[in-house]
């Protein structure tokens, strides 16, 4: 366990130093403000919450933006450092290589969280002065910057497995990319336009179910936006998430299954490939 964290310390200090932590935390922090106070607009006149408004603009940002960093950070994790040569060099020491590949995945997974707990933690003060909001909703809000941790951990762990397969970077930043482009954007694109053609005919609850479980993103969404009747309701997906008949324990199990498997592969492979 020591070495684990010597390396996630390393993480840590390269983050400092190459700015990704100061960045990461900027950029959050300066879009979830910029919601915070879109959002907190329309509260006096329809009597919604500031921070159930904050919780549903910031889930939807996180579906965008979170994997996006996530997978940044960690697409050259491996194959950067074997192209650099500094892997070879770091394996001379007395630390196996899951050691490496785990203390490289929490280094980039706190900074991640930190960025996020900060970020998103302006925007939720921001909510609290514009308007009144009991602890139901920031028990909402902590679950939800819990939740984005745990997302971000997904594709960190899925930028691993893809730095361990491919040979150079170039690749596995195209890779990358396009893993972000199908989670967020395309697979919910196809889904929807499945549903309308099947007109309920073939796509029972059960196999929505399924197909819902198949993107961490939508588990994601479906976690944060339906965990509450108040935030799903103003999200206007209470009715999905009733229908999917998803709880959270079961929404959390997928997410952190999400997470392990890539990360158990990436350790699998890493330990096969010549350095």
């Amino acid at each position: 366990m020591r070495q684990i964290f010597i390396i996630v310390g390393k993480e840590w200090r390269d983050g400092l130093r190459n700015r990704w932590v100061l960045a990461t935390t900027a950029l959050l922090a300066a879009l979830a403000l910029t919601l915070a106070f879109l959002g907190s607009a329309p509260t006096g006149s329809v009597k919604v919450g500031a921070l159930a408004v904050t919780i549903v603009s910031l889930s939807s940002l996180t579906i965008f933006l979170i994997p996006l960093i996530a997978l940044l950070l960690s697409y050259d994790a491996i194959v950067g450092e074997i192209d650099r040569g500094t892997m070879a060099l770091l394996l001379s020491y007395p630390v196996a290589r899951w050691q490496v590949l785990l203390g490289k995945f929490f280094g980039h997974l706190a900074i991640l969280f930190f960025a996020t707990v900060i970020g998103y933690g302006f925007a939720g003060l921001a909510a609290q002065w514009a308007g009144n909001d009991d602890s139901h909703a920031w028990a909402a809000f902590a679950f939800m910057v819990a939740t984005s941790g745990l997302l971000g951990g997904v594709f960190i762990a899925i930028g691993y497995l893809i730095s361990t397969l491919v040979r150079d970077r170039g690749t596995a930043g195209g890779i990358a990319i396009g893993v972000w482009l199908f989670f967020v954007l395309l697979y919910d694109m196809a889904l929807l336009g499945g549903l309308v053609v099947d007109q309920g005919r073939n796509v029972t609850p059960h196999v929505l179910n399924t197909l819902l479980l198949l993107n961490p993103a939508d588990v994601y969404r479906l976690l944060n936006l339906t965990a509450t009747n108040d935030v799903g309701g103003y999200a206007g997906v209470a009715g999905l998430g009733a229908q999917a008949g998803l709880g959270p324990s079961a929404l959390i199990g997928a997410l952190a299954a999400w997470m392990v498997a890539p990360l158990i592969a990436s350790v699998v492979l890493f330990a096969r490939r010549q350095v």
